[in-house]
């Protein structure tokens, strides 16, 4: 491998344009602009067709190559574990005398909000409680409702959280920083692609990886947004009585993008950091009451017990051949993989961000293994606590799971000041909205200006309006067929992006071997 194999002459922004206060990408910014509305338009004309067809692309690409999903899933976990203990694991993302830009906890905050927090609030109570009574199948063909089924459901929790989402999130933020900070190269998707294709990233295959970023990250955070502004209005109902409506739904979205707004301008350390570090803390303090105002020490045995059952039935779970419960396989695991992929531009590019300075090792395990761990702690709390409720027939989710959009606030109303509790989860999901949206605009703006990380404040809030109108105007004008259209095609984007991934891990590799080798270009 050349020492010299990272000398490149583009520089970051020579393919920039720069109008209307704006300095953006060229081709990037344009086509994905274009194809975006050219979606939405379509999206609108005909919900229930474009529903359809969307889901049947979807599910094609999950029936059809639930192998390289799981594949890929495995493969990404065993890399990043791998990346650990080389002697890769020493180099510091921007070279040696790198320094953090952020605190160890301002970081984690940052990355964790990023990468799942609103799912955590979502799925936490919800997707144990629809395992173990087998609302959608069950894991590895038990029968629901029993003993065996509440450990199992646990951990298939576990298993869609834990190391595997974590690792497709290490593998692209990883790339990307290292690729960055220690070679030079623009913070975009393309640069990764630059020891196996050299100046051809720069090229058209470049700008179409870059456009199916741009539009799997728009197409994400707008349908997140939409579903979650449906799920704080299910919260505002269940607690004040105000119409879940299209019309609170919207105002809901308002609220949320002006405060979104004002965080960007803000910038990442006076604003995402400070949200990030507000929403881990609000976080933390409704696990703690739930923990011991709840049955704690079922809590504490569940904490346990999930924890071996997850070590016991990775590999099992894990395993795509002959499964017995395919259909559960497909419907949950793969879906989830697919989309975990789908959000891997935006969430892996954000991390890459902020992570300049710390060490190849320290980056993996704050990304792939504090993550499991607090995930484990969280979904012991409010999984253990649903489901006791549910077996021993108290409150609403022991009727089964119905709206999962109430469930959280089900289980939290049969705890003591379940008010107070239920108003700080629809906070909780609010700002962890806002987070999601600042950082996933700041990863956008990025892309489509070619690598820059200081374009202008006006191409920065473009972008947070952008993916609010999208969400507002999908749910005024389609509902949840919109929605769950453009969902289904920002997971669709999830089976290119897994061979792209997979690439993603081999050029990591060389790019490693020659830092390890030759160090720096910079």
């Amino acid at each position: 491998m050349s020492k010299n194999l990272y000398e490149t002459d583009y520089e970051v922004g020579q393919d920039n344009l720069e109008k209307w206060g704006m300095d953006f990408h060229h081709p990037v910014f344009w086509i994905a602009s274009v194809v975006a509305l050219m979606f939405i338009v379509g999206v609108l004309l005909a919900p229930e067709a474009s529903k359809g067809v969307f889901d049947g692309a979807k599910w094609w690409s999950i029936g059809q190559f639930d192998w390289l999903f799981m594949i890929g899933g495995n493969i990404f976990v065993i890399f990043s574990l791998v990346l650990i203990v080389l002697p890769f694991g020493k180099i510091r993302l921007g070279g040696a005398s790198a320094t953090p830009e952020f605190s160890k906890i301002s970081w984690f905050a940052m990355l964790f909000a990023a990468g799942m927090g609103i799912g955590l609030m979502f799925w936490s109570v919800a997707e144990p409680v629809a395992y173990y009574t087998g609302w959608y199948k069950t894991p590895l063909g038990v029968e629901a409702n029993t003993a065996e089924a509440a450990t199992m459901a646990m951990s298939a929790t576990m298993f869609h959280w834990g190391l595997h989402p974590w690792a497709i999130y290490a593998v692209v933020g990883l790339t990307l920083a290292f690729f960055t900070f220690n070679k030079g190269l623009p913070l975009t998707i393309r640069s990764a692609f630059y020891p196996l294709i050299g100046n051809h990233s720069w090229g058209i295959f470049g700008h179409v990886v870059d456009v199916i970023a741009v539009l799997a990250t728009l197409f994400g955070l707008a349908t997140s947004l939409g579903f979650g502004a449906s799920q704080a209005a299910g919260g505002l109902e269940f607690l004040f009585g105000i119409e879940n409506s299209i019309t609170s739904q919207i105002a809901i979205i308002v609220v949320v993008t002006a405060i979104a707004l004002f965080s960007v301008l803000r910038g990442l350390d006076k604003g995402v950091k400070i949200l990030s570090n507000v929403n881990m803390g609000l976080a933390g303090l409704l696990a703690v009451f739930v923990l011991f105002a709840g049955p704690t020490a079922i809590i504490f045995m569940t904490l346990g017990d999930t924890l071996l059952a997850y070590i016991m039935n990775v590999v099992p779970m894990s395993n795509w051949m002959g499964r017995e419960d395919e259909a559960w396989m497909q419907g949950w695991t793969v879906f989830y993989w697919a989309w975990w992929i789908s959000w891997s531009p935006f969430v892996g590019m954000f991390i890459a961000r902020i992570s300049k300075g710390r060490t190849v090792r320290e980056f993996v395990i704050a990304v792939l293994l504090i993550p499991t761990l607090v995930t484990l702690v969280w979904m012991s709390i409010f999984g253990g606590s649903a489901l006791d409720q549910v077996q021993n027939g108290v409150g609403q989710l022991a009727g089964g799971l119905g709206k999962v959009e109430l469930a959280m606030f089900q289980m939290l109303e049969n705890l003591p000041m379940a008010e107070l509790t239920s108003a700080l989860a629809v906070l909780l999901v609010l700002v962890f909205f806002i987070t999601s949206s600042d950082s996933g605009s700041l990863v956008i703006d990025a892309i489509t200006a070619g690598g820059k990380v200081d374009s202008p404040a006006i191409q920065r809030v473009f972008w947070v309006m952008m993916v609010s109108v999208v969400a507002a105007v999908l749910l005024f004008g389609g509902g949840a067929d919109a929605l769950t259209a453009l969902q289904a095609a920002a997971i669709t984007v999830g089976l290119p992006f897994t061979v792209i991934l997979l690439v993603m891990c081999v050029c990591l590799f060389m790019g490693l071997r020659h830092e390890y080798k030759y160090g720096s270009k910079k």
